[in-house]
């Protein structure tokens, strides 16, 4: 069910504190933790604690939990020092989503490309 912790997610285990991550914030309804793979210099996945396949799902359930994410992505930003960012929510395996809990990737500390890829 949407919004509860699923037993087999990699991040739901994170967000409870059962598999070790790097947590550098964690508010009420969020935690932000370094990436394992990190494709920039600044590499941080925001996640909402509530289980949520995707980022449409939870906008569409909790959109102030979505808010959280979003505003705890800027902080992500703000405590690397970041300038510039960038801000990416996969939806879906054809979009490049692995795990299926809803989360921001916030990216940084060198120059990005457009189109992403």
């Amino acid at each position: 069910m949407a919004g509860e912790p699923q037993a087999d997610c990699l991040f739901c285990k994170i967000a409870e504190g059962q598999i070790p991550a790097t947590i550098l914030r964690e508010t009420e309804t969020t935690v932000a933790f370094r990436d394992i793979n990190p494709q920039a210099p600044t590499h941080v996945l925001v996640i909402p604690k509530a289980h949520y396949p995707n980022a449409a799902e939870l906008a569409a359930a909790e959109p102030q939990i979505a808010a959280d994410v979003l505003r705890e992505s800027r902080a992500v930003a703000d405590q690397d020092h970041l300038e510039s960012y960038r801000v990416v929510f996969n939806t879906g395996g054809g979009a490049g989503q692995t795990v299926f809990h809803a989360h921001a990737h916030v990216l940084g500390g060198r120059g990005m490309q457009w189109p992403p890829g």
